[in-house]
């Protein structure tokens, strides 16, 4: 019994350790390998787990025993679900183990930016001490209004920290209803242009799909307000990052914080931004706002339990609501 684990790179000792105790054959792979190379070693497995590599058609096909696809992790863009339906090979996430975790993450983020904390860091460590001159003043999150792209279970999340800072909140969700928003506390926009308009702070918090590729654009991006930040810690091609990258040399916008890159690694030479490396207002984390001990617990544990319906013959169980999971009709059960 063959078991292809991806992005080996993201260490899960409990579920090698725990699928080696049922027997399985389990081979780490490299979040860089190539695709005919994981075409090659996903002929004969019976299960694929992935975090960030594509999993393409060509991979799909291939593997003649395959019998599901398991995402360690929410977003499923790099899965081809077409392909795989066409097989009936079920695929499921694990949309819910991380959703207070990645909100945490998204609201330091944006106090980090509001208080400054990174260039006080960097002039404390460097000169050992910072007047207050201008250059330091900072801004309440208090009276401020935040906005929300995409209103799912980590926005409204976010949506009740923000509440504890006194910050009004607004959200752009076509796919959630106004009355939903409001018991979430949040006030729903019907156009994203204007709602950036009122926003202090913007957090990105929607799937990438189709539509939301490059949702927010050089349009959008000026639709901001110059003092207004940008914080995204849910998929790097949401945003347009070459007109981030104009923006944030044009001080269009006062500066974002950024988990996710279309191209990861992000790297310091050689990647199209690099140059964010040498920007004051920008703060860079390594995606990884989700990584905790309690989330990985809940990851490790879920993952688990869904690799267990598949290798025992079970319908696996899906608990996302994404349209791309819920249209599957074979091998699977709703929760």
């Amino acid at each position: 019994m063959k078991i292809l684990r991806t992005d080996r790179e993201l260490e899960c000792p409990r579920i090698d350790a725990a699928l080696r105790a049922r027997g399985a054959d389990l081979v780490l792979l490299p979040e860089d390998i190539a695709e005919d190379d994981l075409v090659e070693a996903a002929r004969d497995a019976v299960l694929i787990l992935m975090c960030y590599t594509p999993i393409t058609a060509r991979v799909i096909d291939a593997a003649r025993e395959l019998r599901g696809i398991v995402k360690y992790g929410v977003g499923i863009d790099a899965i081809d679900i077409d392909a795989a339906r066409a097989r009936r090979i079920p695929v499921v996430n694990v949309p819910e183990y991380a959703e207070d975790t990645v909100a945490e993450g998204a609201f330091t983020l944006l106090l980090a930016l509001a208080k400054k904390l990174l260039p006080l860091h960097r002039a404390m460590q460097t000169e050992g001490w910072a007047w207050p001159t201008a250059q330091w003043l900072a801004n309440d999150i208090a009276g401020k209004t935040i906005g929300l792209v995409g209103v799912g279970r980590i926005g409204r999340s976010l949506a009740r920290m923000a509440a504890g800072f006194r910050a009004s909140v607004l959200g752009y969700d076509p796919y959630v209803s106004d009355a939903d928003m409001r018991s979430a506390g949040v006030r729903k926009r019907e156009h994203l242009d204007a709602m950036l308009a009122e926003c202090d702070f913007v957090s990105v918090h929607c799937v990438l799909n189709d539509d939301t590729r490059h949702l927010i654009g050089e349009r959008e991006l000026c639709s901001m307000k110059p003092t207004a930040f940008l914080i995204n810690v849910s998929r790097g091609a949401i945003v347009d990052e070459a007109a981030l990258l104009h923006a944030l040399h044009a001080r269009t916008i006062a500066g974002a914080a950024l988990d996710v890159y279309s191209q990861e690694p992000l790297t310091k030479q050689g990647h199209p931004l690099s140059a964010l490396f040498t920007m004051d207002n920008v703060i860079l984390l390594p995606h990884l706002t989700f990584y905790t001990h309690e989330a990985m617990q809940r990851l490790e544990d879920e993952t688990l339990e869904r690799c267990s319906e598949i290798l025992e013959g079970r319908p696996v169980t899906v608990k996302s609501r994404d349209p791309r999971l819920t249209s599957q009709r074979f091998g699977v059960v709703f929760r």
